[in-house]
C-alpha cells in the first residue's frame, strides 16, 4: 500500500507541477484568451503592489534555493522516502509559483508595446515561442519526468534503485550548459508588451536563475568531477557561440 500511495503522490506532484509551469508559461505573454496574465487588472497603490511582487519573488527564490542545499536534502533523507523527495520539492515549488500567478499585482507604466500584427509583435512572439520550446525540449534531453519527481516515484514503486549520476552531453547541451534556463530567460524577456510589472518579474527571475546557476555549477563539479569541469571550459553557460573565459 505504501508503494502505491508513493506512486500516486508522484503522479499528483507531476501533474500539479506541469500544470503550474504551463500556466506560468502562458501567463507571462499577453494572450487575449487567457483568463489572466501578468498585466491583468489595475493598481491604484503602486508602492504596496511593488512590495507584494518583490515579496512573492523573494519567497519563491528562497524556497528554491533552500530546498536544494545539502543540509535540507540531508533533513529530507531522514523524514521523507527517496522516491517522494523530488515530488515534494515539485509540490512546494508549485505552491509558491501559484502564489505569484494568483497574487501578482500590476504596476503602472509600459516600456514598449508593439501592436498585434506589426513586425515587432511577430519578432517578439517568435522569440517567446522559440525560447519556451527550447526550454521544454531540453527537459526531455535529460530527464523530464525526473525533474518533476515522477521517475523517482516510479522507480520506488518498481523497487528499482536510483541510477548512478552520469555526465551526458546531448542535444541543446552541446551548445549551452543550461538550455532550460536559457530558453526560460528568452521566453520571459521576449514580449510584445513590456510593462513595468513584467520587467520586474523578468529581472527578479533572471537574478534568481543566475544565482541558482552559480551554486548549481559548484554542486555539479563536486558531483561529476573532471568531465563536467572540462565541459564547463568548452561550452558556454547560456549564450551559444560565446566561448567561456579561461579559468585558472
Amino acid at each position: 500500500m505504501k508503494r502505491h500511495l508513493l506512486l500516486l503522490y508522484g503522479i499528483v506532484g507531476y501533474l500539479i507541477g506541469l500544470g503550474t509551469l504551463t500556466y506560468m508559461l502562458l501567463w507571462v505573454y499577453p494572450w487575449s484568451w487567457m483568463p489572466s496574465t501578468i498585466d491583468s487588472g489595475t493598481s491604484d497603490a503602486p508602492l504596496p503592489a511593488l512590495l507584494i511582487d518583490l515579496g512573492l519573488i523573494l519567497l519563491f527564490g528562497l524556497q528554491h534555493s533552500l530546498m536544494v542545499r545539502p543540509r535540507f536534502k540531508a533533513w529530507m533523507d531522514r523524514y521523507i522516502p527517496t522516491g517522494a523527495q523530488r515530488a515534494t520539492y515539485t509540490l512546494i515549488s508549485s505552491f509558491f509559483l501559484a502564489s505569484i500567478l494568483i497574487d501578482w499585482q500590476p504596476l503602472p507604466g509600459t516600456l514598449w508595446s508593439f501592436p498585434q500584427g506589426s513586425l515587432g509583435w511577430w519578432v517578439m512572439t517568435t522569440l517567446y515561442l522559440f525560447g519556451w520550446t527550447v526550454a521544454v525540449i531540453a527537459t526531455f534531453q535529460i530527464d523530464h519526468f525526473g525533474l518533476l519527481g515522477l521517475h523517482q516515484a516510479w522507480r520506488s514503486w518498481r523497487q528499482i534503485p536510483e541510477p548512478e549520476t552520469r555526465f551526458q552531453e546531448r542535444g541543446f547541451y552541446r551548445w549551452v550548459r543550461h538550455p532550460i534556463q536559457a530558453g526560460t530567460l528568452l521566453g520571459l524577456w521576449a514580449t510584445p508588451v513590456m510593462s513595468t510589472g513584467h520587467l520586474l518579474f523578468a529581472l527578479g527571475f533572471t537574478l534568481y536563475i543566475l544565482i541558482g546557476l552559480y551554486f548549481e555549477e559548484r554542486d555539479l563539479i563536486r558531483t561529476l568531477g573532471t568531465p563536467y569541469a572540462d565541459y564547463r571550459r568548452r561550452v558556454p553557460m547560456l549564450l551559444p557561440f560565446f566561448k567561456p573565459k579561461e579559468r585558472s
